[in-house]
């Protein structure tokens, strides 16, 4: 049972959605948890051969929710920490053909979830950020690696280090996106996207994606982030990261009343 989820299935599509609306779907230690859960599930599904993952309401997922995670002296707080790496690799590791459906905001941890699938659609109103250095934090959960096997070393650096928004057009062009479409259309389009990918014969499927996924492991080290966690905690003990963290939030509470 799933709180902070909603699971659909529909013969061999099913469809994953972040349900926390009201907030924009943040990423708690709880929803990693039920991520990883919930796609290991589907994963033992034979029937399954294509997971939609989708958010609620006004956008895909505002991120990691930091106010619930654990103080890094606090029982349990390393697990907490490594809850995201830990949900990447899962979905990552699916047999199904994952499609990321992206909208509104995608933000910090919820452009590293979108990464872990395999391909990624997105409306054209969508507006991505990192913001995790502006928080005193490093980006974790194996996001680098993700990043620059997807984009490249140099704009991973330039996109973390500097927190700047980029839009769809700009990830499309950087190679992030596989497709950018009009607002209204973008149910369509990937609805028609997971109906050909799931109509394909299975076994080269999931061979090519198996293959991708084995050369591209070599390149960027992902085995390494397990030590993402202590980065983490790092970050959240580090007086001067705490200084900035709280410029951050105060100037976000400024920006939003």
């Amino acid at each position: 049972m799933c709180e902070t989820l909603v699971i659909e299935q529909v013969g061999a599509i099913a469809r994953l959605w972040l349900n926390r609306p009201d907030k924009l779907n943040p990423l708690s230690v709880q929803t990693l948890r039920e991520l990883t859960a919930a796609a290991q599930a589907l994963d033992a599904d034979p029937e399954v051969r294509v997971i939609i993952v989708g958010g609620r309401g006004r956008s895909f997922s505002a991120g990691a929710d930091l106010a619930g995670f654990p103080g890094p002296g606090e029982a349990g707080a390393r697990e907490a920490a490594d809850a995201g790496r830990i949900m990447a690799d899962a979905l990552e590791a699916v047999r199904p053909i994952t499609i990321a459906r992206l909208h509104g905001w995608c933000v910090g941890g919820g452009l590293v979830l979108s990464a872990a699938c395999d391909l990624r659609v997105a409306a054209r109103s969508t507006r991505f950020s990192i913001p995790e250095v502006d928080l005193g934090i490093p980006l974790a959960w194996g996001g680098i690696p993700r990043l620059v096997r997807e984009i490249g070393p140099a704009l991973t650096k330039e996109l973390v280090i500097t927190c700047r928004p980029f839009d769809a057009d700009e990830a499309l062009d950087a190679g992030f996106l596989n497709r950018v479409v009009e607002d209204d259309q973008l149910d369509a389009a990937v609805d028609a996207l997971a109906e050909e990918v799931a109509k394909r014969p299975a076994l080269p499927v999931q061979a090519t994606k198996r293959h991708v996924d084995a050369v591209t492991a070599t390149q960027v080290g992902l085995s390494r982030s397990w030590s993402d966690a202590d980065s983490l905690l790092a970050g959240l003990l580090d007086d001067e990261c705490e200084a900035a963290r709280l410029r951050y939030l105060e100037a976000r509470s400024k920006a939003v009343r």
